[in-house]
């Protein structure tokens, strides 16, 4: 699906008419500039490739890759597409949140905080022990992890202490609250993840059941390629009077010559 690429600038809030206060993520949209379009016969799906953001160093091989595009370097993500939204794009040069319609509902993906190393308690909330007479030190112990001789080992997966956060989180159907495109800004309603600075990718939610709600492209072109047809219509009218005018001389230049042959 189609999506952007954003960059989390803080949070705010939005009223309402009737004095209802809304809590928002202010998420600044990137210009992306699309680098690379794969295809099902070459690369067996459909899909973008855009640039995003400023990168200090940028590799030779990527690097001629930007220079192509005229791009100036950054970062790279990937959109799949449907052949339908692959089409639609193929005279696109860069996604903009000018140039797109915006879904309802989203999905926004992003690292998430990390909170450094924490216990079960807190990392899976796990339930404590009981802080009662003969239990001691194990108030917060996450309990028995494995098994006995067989399979004497611990499963993969295996819920346990370890690093909290600093891990790609999606959080789902967020709503669009509001739309600034003169600043490329998109306020969606609730926290996403990540501290402030994190890049996002927004992508259409993937539990909407409406067909509509989906990233696509303004039928500004569409819209106004007729009225030219139009304009160029009258001109085409007037040039025929000089078409006319031009037979006159001809019409004209004939008298003068029999003068000639009767003077000879």
């Amino acid at each position: 699906m189609l999506g952007l690429v954003g960059k989390k600038r803080g949070m705010s809030r939005v009223f309402s008419d009737d004095g209802k206060s809304t809590p928002v993520t202010i998420v600044e949209i990137f210009k992306s500039k699309i680098v690379q379009r794969k295809t099902q016969d070459k690369d067996g799906y459909y899909a973008i490739q855009v640039a995003y953001g400023s990168k200090k160093r940028v590799s030779k091989s990527l690097l001629k890759k930007f220079n192509q595009k005229g791009s100036k370097g950054g970062y790279l993500t990937e959109f799949t597409l449907s052949e339908k939204e692959y089409v639609d794009l193929k005279q696109v040069k860069e996604l903009s949140l000018d140039s797109l319609e915006k879904p309802e509902k989203v999905d926004v993906s992003g690292i998430s905080k990390g909170k450094g190393f924490a216990g079960v308690v807190k990392r899976h909330n796990f339930k404590t022990q009981d802080a009662t007479h003969g239990n001691s030190l194990s108030h917060r112990a996450p309990g028995s992890i494995g098994q006995c001789q067989f399979p004497g080992r611990v499963f993969k997966g295996k819920k346990m202490s370890g690093q909290m956060g600093n891990k790609l989180s999606t959080v789902q159907n967020l709503v669009i609250q509001k739309s600034l495109d003169d600043e490329n800004v998109l306020l969606i309603r609730g926290a996403v993840p990540g501290a402030i600075g994190t890049v996002l990718k927004i992508l259409p939610s993937i539990k909407s059941n409406s067909e509509d709600n989906i990233f696509k492209l303004k039928n500004i072109a569409n819209e106004e390629t007729p009225a030219p047809t139009e304009t160029q219509a009258p001109p085409t009218e007037t040039q025929a009077p000089p078409t006319e005018t031009q037979a006159a001389p001809t019409e004209t230049q004939a008298p003068a010559d029999d003068a000639s042959k009767e003077d000879k």
